[in-house]
């Protein structure tokens, strides 16, 4: 849904999403994009979202790169192939945005930072306050919880189950559902 606010500003719901785990099959440092595997339901969950009005975008850590395991242009390969694999299911997303940087180097973006999250806030004048972060790690929702959305969301493939077995008592500000197809519904059942 887009509301207009005025002549100038035009305001958005968006769902910020991580991508190994979450979307595609987590493999550790994925870097080949003949390894994209999407789990079952990812697709069909982002195209109902898109057609009910959010704009998505994935916010992903890709410290591989800072690390020197493998390059910017590996990530954007893997990024390109699985845009492509969804978008023969009428799924797309508005921008890809990635910290390449390694957890001990310094980054304006890596999760739990919202930053990037607050980069598309002004790219695409979004409100914050309606968008949702959907991941399987604690860094996603607390990138969530940093920028402000509506509500963090915790899907239990990839890490998150393992997550979940944690008991960790800051999940309670967490929804916690079976995998993106489960977020999806949940989301669009929101007023």
């Amino acid at each position: 849904m887009i509301k207009i606010m005025s002549k100038n500003r035009v305001e958005a719901r968006a769902v910020f999403l991580d991508r190994d785990g979450t979307l595609i099959e987590e493999k550790k440092y994925l870097h080949r994009p003949e390894e994209v595997a999407i789990l079952p339901g990812s697709a069909a969950a982002l195209r109902r979202l898109r057609e009910a009005g959010f704009k998505l975008f994935i916010v992903s850590n890709q410290s591989g790169v800072g690390r020197g395991w493998f390059t910017l242009e590996d990530v954007a390969k893997v990024n390109d192939r699985l845009a492509a694999d969804l978008a023969r299911d009428g799924a797309r997303f508005d921008k890809i945005y990635i910290a390449p940087e390694a957890p001990e180097q310094p980054s304006r973006g890596r999760k739990p930072s919202p930053q990037l999250v607050f980069d598309a806030r002004d790219e695409f004048r979004l409100r914050l306050e309606e968008c949702y972060f959907v991941g399987d790690k604690m860094v996603d929702l607390e990138c969530g919880w940093n920028a402000g959305v509506k509500k963090s969301i915790l899907v239990r493939t990839g890490y998150g189950l393992e997550l979940e077995k944690t008991g960790d008592p800051r999940l309670a500000a967490a929804i916690v559902v079976d995998d993106m197809a489960a977020a999806a519904d949940w989301i669009l059942a929101q007023p």
